[in-house]
């Protein structure tokens, strides 16, 4: 409100300046003209200098009210800037510069009206005299924001001790209110209090029929109380299970005796013997071979009491079909109590090549974020540019137009030659066109569009994809196959971003197939509770070398290819919280999978 206030107050002012200046400017306008037509032979500089009735009006517009007048002085000049007549006659002859015109404060926003005043600048309104068609002088204005400002500063002073007083008065008003409201709330936190310290049945007093329900329901968990702590609570191993099998380590504890007291799934699925049943051998570390290196790191471990590794070993996950075994770093930790008694040892085995993935995705990660701050000064300094050649390129085309074709030139091996301007000025235009597309593609990379994340059935995004790519399935002679059940989860994605992730990869397929093929598209539940899409075509392939380069910004094996395509869907998977995971042999094909949580 003081705001609004203060602007209006400021623009009154000023407005209230403008127009004194404005009427003094017309008074001496139509003065002027009547003194030089009056003249005769007389020079009309002189006339103006010497007439009483233009010096009373360039005096009496400063000494008018000089308490609160803004006009600091008033003047006629010449062609050249001197002035012909002056409020202060001690400056007519004299050069007279010119101030920042008043339209510069008067047709600015409030804010800026506010900074001009408190600035103390000092401005000028002018006028152009003519006589004839041909500029005889000019009339300026000298104003200044000085009285302005102390009007603001005086209505700011006020409304500054306003405030104080209403905040006074607020605050003595809600610290009273507060003290009579919040008496019950001091009840209950004695009660709560009391409770705390160990004292049962605590009843509570409360005034009002308000608080009466709640005094009661605190009296009734009081109570609940006292019963819960005459009781023992029974121990559970149930939560400590849940979440030791999800962990992302394989872990396993051994009693001193080497008995398996516990592991994790991911631990079984490396060790299947290290399985869990009441028919285990003991001790069940020799179900494992000798000379394998996990029962001799636990061995060691048990023997000597002391934590032993780390120990980098290659096992493989039975059950998955990935021949290659994954690098484990073993770790065999011995873990006692309190007292320092020997209670067993804890086996860890972490998969360092997963660690290597989160790097790498790290890393990846990075250089997107140092991309997009370089965004703004790649948009800045390539598309202006463009543009700028793009319109000059169009008006060279017009004036083109207007020259006789052919255009005939000496040759350099004499004669003559034709020359086909338009021809060039055709490539040039498809050439700017095709970086401007480049850019446009890197901009759409490094500053996606916000995310509009819904549940989103995976089934749904398959059948726009399978829509979209048709044409060019059916162009290239590729049958396509979708599998994909209507009862998967759902997935919490924007179903823009994401289609246009896998539609990226459908087309890319398509493209890899020009004699035919298949194209594959599948969904399904995955481990820990996430749902992944299958994008697998049998074409070309991708070279082994190429494989590490494929979501590279700009790197493409086309000819026609931006290398932009594939970088977007590992944005936009990114952006969605996802993994992405490709296989490809070449002259076989090749499979994207994209994994996403579940909503």
């Amino acid at each position: 409100m003081i705001t609004v206030q203060i602007a209006s107050l400021t623009r009154l002012r000023i407005d209230e300046t403008a127009s004194r200046a404005k009427s003094l400017k017309e008074a001496i306008l139509h003065s002027a003209a009547v003194v030089v037509r009056e003249a005769g032979s007389i020079d009309p500089y002189v006339a103006i200098k010497k007439d009483g009735v233009l010096r009373s009006i360039l005096e009496t517009a400063v000494t008018s009210q000089p308490d609160t007048n803004t006009i600091l002085y008033a003047a006629i000049v010449d062609t050249n800037g001197n002035a012909v007549a002056h409020s202060e006659s001690t400056l007519e002859g004299q050069p007279t510069p010119e101030l920042e015109d008043l339209s510069n404060i008067t047709d600015a926003s409030w804010w800026r009206q506010l900074w001009f005043v408190f600035e103390e600048r000092r401005y000028e309104q002018r006028e152009l005299i003519l006589a004839g068609d041909a500029p005889f002088g000019a009339i300026r204005i000298g104003v200044s924001t000085l009285f302005v400002r102390n009007e603001i500063v005086k209505a700011l002073t006020n409304f500054g001790y306003t405030a104080l007083i209403a905040l006074a008065i607020s605050t003595l008003v809600a610290t009273l209110l507060a003290q009579w409201m919040l008496r019950p709330i001091h009840v209950i936190q004695s009660g709560l209090n009391r409770l705390g310290r160990g004292e049962l049945d605590v009843a509570l007093d409360l005034p009002g029929d308000e608080f009466r329900d709640l005094g009661s329901s605190f009296d009734a968990i009081s109570a609940q109380l006292s019963a819960v702590r005459t009781k023992e609570l029974p121990a559970s191993a149930t939560d400590f299970e849940s979440v030791m099998d999800n962990l992302e380590d394989a872990m396993a504890l051994f009693s001193p005796k080497g008995e398996l007291m516990f592991s994790n799934s991911s631990m079984r699925a490396l060790l299947p013997s290290l399985g869990s049943g009441p028919d285990l051998p003991e001790p069940v570390l020799t179900v494992l071979p000798a000379d394998n290196p996990v029962r001799q790191l636990v061995e060691r471990a048990l023997a000597g009491r002391r934590s032993q590794g780390p120990l980098s070993i290659a096992l493989s996950p039975t059950g998955e079909s990935d021949p290659e075994p994954a690098e484990r770093l073993l770790m065999c930790h011995a873990i006692e109590d309190t007292g320092g008694r020997f209670l067993g040892v804890m086996l860890v085995a972490r998969n360092l090549g997963f660690l290597s993935h989160v790097h790498s995705t790290l890393n990846y990660s990075r250089k997107l974020a140092a991309l997009g701050r370089l965004m703004a000064g790649v948009a800045h300094e390539v598309k202006n540019p463009l543009n700028a050649m793009t319109i000059h390129l169009e008006l060279l085309k017009q004036k083109l137009a207007a020259v006789p074709e052919p255009i005939t030139v000496p040759a350099p091996a004499g004669g003559t030659r034709q020359l086909d301007l338009s021809k060039h000025v055709t490539v040039i235009a498809d050439e700017i066109r095709r970086l401007d597309r480049v850019v446009v593609g890197f901009l759409k990379f490094a500053r996606p569009e916000e995310l509009r994340l819904q549940p989103v059935q995976l089934s749904t995004i398959i059948s726009e994809v399978v829509s979209m790519s048709a044409p060019e399935a059916e162009q290239r002679g590729i049958t396509v196959r979708v599998e994909c059940p209507t009862n998967l989860p759902d997935i919490n994605a924007d179903p823009g971003m994401l289609t246009q992730a896998v539609l990226n990869l459908a087309l890319n397929a398509c493209q890899a197939m020009p004699n035919g093929g298949t194209l594959k598209l599948a969904c399904h539940s995955a481990a820990r509770r996430r749902v992944q899409i299958d994008v697998e075509d049998t074409g070309v392939g991708i070279p082994p070398e190429n494989l590490s380069k494929i979501f590279d910004l700009y790197f493409t094996t086309k000819d026609t290819g931006t290398g932009i395509g594939l970088s977007m869907v590992y944005r936009i998977v990114q952006l969605h919280d996802g993994d992405v995971e490709v296989e490809s042999t070449p002259g076989r094909g090749t499979r994207f999978r994209l994994i996403f949580p579940q909503a």
